[in-house]
């Protein structure tokens, strides 16, 4: 009993000797990190005020002392690649150890879904786990957090590369830190710091958001961006209004869903529309819609199939008065089945309850899969089109805005980049932009703003490399404006800042999926400029041509290139045909065109433009175009006019 009693005191000594603990260490360092090689690194932390701190590597021992607030740093000099090694913090008679730290490459990244992105649902995702056994490989998962003001920590952990952690480190910083590892056989760190859905302002410092044009200010609630914690404060109160009208929806009270509704003071929307495109913007909540249909006699007592496409992301459904079912989820169409005897001949009345808890809301599949099916004779009667509604419970008439990283400025850059700025990396790796699409003229300003300013906190100018937005959507029919073609321009025009690239992937992606699973692919792009430009491989091709000129010789424009490499090609194309190709007269009316390669040049034209002074490359959301170099890597999309842009109009 005695000794029982003894260890029992001790363990509570021990315990509020932690409690009580002045010396602590951002959780950065800690067991199994990976520190830049090459560079002199920071260590930081608190400790007693006034105390010194020893830290000890290597047998080597490095002091300072805490200043009044007990903040301190100490520098450590510039190690190689290698270790393990433990480093020793101590001080007032407290002590921290850091076990199996390496040295090698550190990088960060960061953006928004693409790098998200895990490993297990990528392409191959099993065998790349499988044969994932890099323990020099090691990758930190930094938590979804937000604040009003930067932070000096945030909670995480260095997990070390196997096949039984690799399927949740970001895809692309995993295959862009292979290529690298495999290439320089030193150990390599990534810092995962990202967020789906998440635009570029979100990312930087208010100090870098200050200082934006006003007109990329203006979209912000004032309140949420001068005073956020009173913005949150009041946004708790209007939240509890609305779900208090959610729960009691004032639609399934008055019967809306009964056929003799009086839905004429209901408004009009086009369906599929989503409501991000309407004046419920990023409304959450509940609006309820109505459709009349008429069938004739053959139809009376039949049943039926009721396809009303992707609801984003909730809905109820009556026919007639009758419920034909419900579903949830922005992922899987909703097909009803009617039952004989629900329709009748004549009149016949669809009514909708749908439910928005998430960004986008609305009905937003394609026109095509909105019908109603008879039985028997198989008749399909479109329901695309015009529909009634009305909103019976939704957050903008309460003032209530879900608490989402874009809601304000700088919130994922204060708790979730911040905490880092201390910490020595060999440069930065970004994937994000299609949250901003519609912005992309202001992505001019925005994006370089970005990475100014984070090279500006870290204070040096780091390497920063990017990923241009791949394909998506259906290929267009005829060339027109593109926001995702001007998104893409914006992030080439970035390239003027010193140390940075970009991998092209227009080739890539998913025209129904905003997630190319190919990251390998992605990452190996990426790591061919890191190789180039920051580890010496000087003759490796990094990069696709780039357009440089062009010139007008009859009905035809002959453009010149940069960076072609071994010389000019074509992708996935046993032909030769050049690809993505669109020109333009005076009338500023483009056609799609013909391209051929002639050495170093490539002449476009169509027998539609007889006297041509603009093309365009690659210029749409999915360009099917395909000229690259003989490396394999594409032509940058551009444009040789300078005509006034959607996102800019």
């Amino acid at each position: 009993m005695k000794r029982r009693l003894f260890f029992v005191l001790l363990f509570c000594i021990a315990c509020s000797c932690i409690e009580a603990s002045s010396l602590q260490l951002p959780s950065i360092f800690s067991d199994h990190a990976v520190l830049q090689r090459g560079m002199p690194v920071k260590v930081w932390g608190k400790s007693a005020a006034d105390a010194l701190v020893t830290v000890e590597i290597s047998g080597n021992e490095y002091s300072t002392v805490a200043n009044e607030e007990g903040n301190w740093t100490v520098v450590l000099p510039s190690f190689e690649a290698g270790g393990p090694y433990d480093i020793r913090v101590s001080s007032a008679g407290e002590t921290c150890l850091i076990e199996d730290v390496l040295f090698g490459e550190v990088w960060l990244c960061s953006g928004q879904s693409n790098m998200e992105f895990k490993v297990k649902e990528a392409y191959d995702a099993a065998n790349e786990m499988k044969r994932a056994d890099y323990p020099m490989i090691r990758a930190v998962n930094v938590p979804h957090v937000m604040n009003g003001s930067p932070q000096n920590e945030v909670e995480v952990k260095w997990e070390i590369c196997s096949s039984s952690s690799v399927g949740n480190f970001t895809a692309l910083g995993y295959f862009y830190a292979l290529n690298l590892y495999k290439e320089l056989k030193v150990p390599v760190g990534i810092i995962n710091s990202s967020w789906g859905s998440t635009g570029v302002r979100t990312w930087m410092s208010r100090e870098a958001f200050d200082q934006l044009p006003q007109r990329m200010k203006n979209d912000y609630d004032p309140l949420a961006l001068n005073d956020y914690a009173r913005f949150q404060k009041e946004n708790a109160d209007k939240k509890q209004q609305f779900e208090s009208a959610l729960k009691n929806d004032k639609g399934m009270a008055g019967k809306w869903y009964e056929p003799d509704t009086n839905i004429s003071d209901w408004k009009e929307m086009n369906v599929p529309c989503a409501w991000v495109s309407t004046e419920l913007g990023n409304s959450l909540g509940n609006v309820w819609y109505c459709r009349k249909v008429q069938l004739p006699e053959s139809a009376a007592g039949k049943s039926g199939i009721l396809s009303l496409g992707i609801i984003d992301d909730g809905d109820r459904v009556w026919v007639n008065g009758t419920k034909v079912g419900e579903g949830r989820g922005s992922n899987k169409r909703r097909i009803y089945n009617i039952a004989p005897d629900v329709l009748c001949a004549g009149e016949n009345i669809i009514v909708v309850q749908l439910n928005n808890s998430s960004y986008t809301g609305g009905f937003i599949s394609v026109p095509d899969d909105y019908y109603l099916e008879t039985s028997g004779d198989k008749v399909r009667y479109s329901l695309s089109g015009k529909w009634k509604y009305k909103k019976s419970a939704v957050s903008m008439d309460f003032g209530y805005s879900e608490i989402l990283p874009n809601i304000a400025p700088s919130l994922l850059y204060n708790a979730m980049i911040h905490p880092f700025v201390n910490f020595a990396i060999r440069g930065a790796v970004w994937y994000q932009g299609e949250h901003d699409t519609k912005r992309a003229y202001d992505y001019q300003t925005m994006f370089p703003a970005l990475i100014e300013d984070w090279r500006k906190q870290w204070g040096y100018d780091f390497p920063f490399y990017w990923v241009s937005l791949a394909n998506m959507n259906l290929e267009d029919q005829v060339p027109k404006d593109s926001q995702w073609a001007e998104l893409r321009e914006a992030q080439t025009m970035a390239l003027s800042l010193p140390y940075t690239g970009q991998a092209v992937i227009y080739d890539i992606g998913d025209a129904l999926n905003i997630h190319p699973v190919n990251k390998q692919e992605v990452g190996r792009r990426l790591a061919l400029l890191a190789r180039n430009k920051v580890y010496g491989e000087k003759d490796l091709v990094c990069e696709g041509p780039v357009y440089e000129s062009f010139k007008k010789e009859g009905n035809k424009i002959v453009l010149r290139f940069r960076n072609a490499g071994k010389g000019l090609s074509t992708k996935n194309n046993k032909y030769g045909y050049v690809t993505g190709f669109s020109i333009a007269g005076e009338d500023k009316r483009f056609e799609w065109a013909k391209a051929y390669i002639q050495g170093d040049e490539v002449v476009v034209y169509s027998d539609k433009v007889e006297a041509p002074i603009a093309v365009r490359y690659a210029w749409s959301d999915n360009p099917g175009a395909n000229l690259c170099n003989k490396e394999g890597l594409l032509v940058v999309p551009f444009r040789t006019d300078d005509w006034k842009g959607c996102t800019e109009k």
